[in-house]
């Protein structure tokens, strides 16, 4: 089997994950079927498509005039039947639990023709954890990806039964979708770059939790020393409180790490508080006019 052969892609899981490769996927040519239990789901997230979509168009990425071809290629269907039948690769993104990814993907091993290849997008898992439950470990690898379309990196993650044709397979696809492929030679928590960010974010939710300085200060810190748009605190509004607090918990507890569960906490105070950041118009900052983006930021405040 080479990239070739790869014509339909099943997307499990219709959230902003789903979405986002279901489309990339498709403007690169490939027949695409989105996957979800409700049919509710399936509908927001076409339209979310759709809106992502214009958003390409209004950023000069996408032609206006290629739109309805692109919303073509993609369907959607709550029939797992239908939706597994002739996929040629599957790219699972459904909620971090290792026994629901197992169960899904042992269910979809029953309905997929032997030769297609299972892929999951999961952010804090190994593969190793449910490779077996997917009937078919050999054909299995994480292929997560970032922001599909403004951030196309994707890590290619194979778990120690991964045969070698099929990290090669997934290299070549994440090319053909205009992905940057970085190839891991074993199994890390958070594949690379995330690796990376979350030492950042919990140094910085470290010095926050302890008083060490204010959170504005933090991020005042890191701009302008790294002359980056953005703090780390400023970022973790951007991914989601909820989403950090989440990671942050889990691991945690994995690990044992009691500076992690007092990050962990920290951050729970203002999940409680429904401050997510910026999609509940607060977290760290307010918005839609938050002090980072003031042209006086860096100054500070006594």
């Amino acid at each position: 089997m080479n990239v070739n052969d790869i014509k339909k892609v099943l997307i499990i899981g219709s959230g902003t994950m789903g979405q986002q490769i279901g489309l990339q996927c498709a403007l690169n040519g490939y027949n695409v079927v989105l996957y979800d239990i409700k049919d509710e789901l399936l509908e927001k997230a076409m339209l979310r498509i759709q809106k992502i979509a214009r958003r390409l168009v209004r950023g000069n990425q996408l032609k206006e005039d290629d739109v309805p071809a692109v919303m073509a290629r993609i369907t959607a269907t709550s029939s797992a039947e239908k939706a597994g039948s002739d996929a040629d690769l599957v790219s699972e993104s459904i909620p971090e639990d290792p026994d629901l990814k197992g169960k899904v993907f042992g269910q979809f091993n029953a309905i997929c023709p032997v030769h297609t290849i299972f892929t999951t997008n999961t952010s804090s898992l190994l593969p190793s954890q449910f490779a077996a439950a997917t009937g078919r470990p050999e054909r299995f690898a994480a292929l997560h990806f970032h922001d599909a379309q403004m951030a196309p990196v994707v890590d290619i993650m194979p778990h120690p039964g991964t045969a070698k044709e099929i990290v090669d397979l997934l290299y070549d696809f994440s090319l053909s979708i205009k992905q940057i492929p970085i190839v891991m030679h074993k199994e890390n928590n958070g594949y690379v770059f995330n690796a990376m960010f979350m030492m950042l974010l919990a140094s910085a939710l470290t010095l926050a939790a302890r008083d060490v300085a204010s959170i504005e200060d933090i991020d005042r810190s890191f701009v302008g020393v790294m002359r980056s748009p953005l703090g780390p605190f400023a970022l973790m509004d951007q991914i989601g409180i909820d989403t950090v607090y989440k990671i942050t918990d889990y691991w945690a507890n994995v690990t044992n790490n009691n500076q992690g569960k007092r990050n962990a906490a920290f951050l729970k105070g203002y999940v409680d508080q429904g401050h997510l950041g910026s999609k509940t118009g607060r977290g760290f900052y307010t918005y839609p006019d938050p002090a980072f983006l003031r042209p006086d930021f860096l100054m500070g405040q006594k």
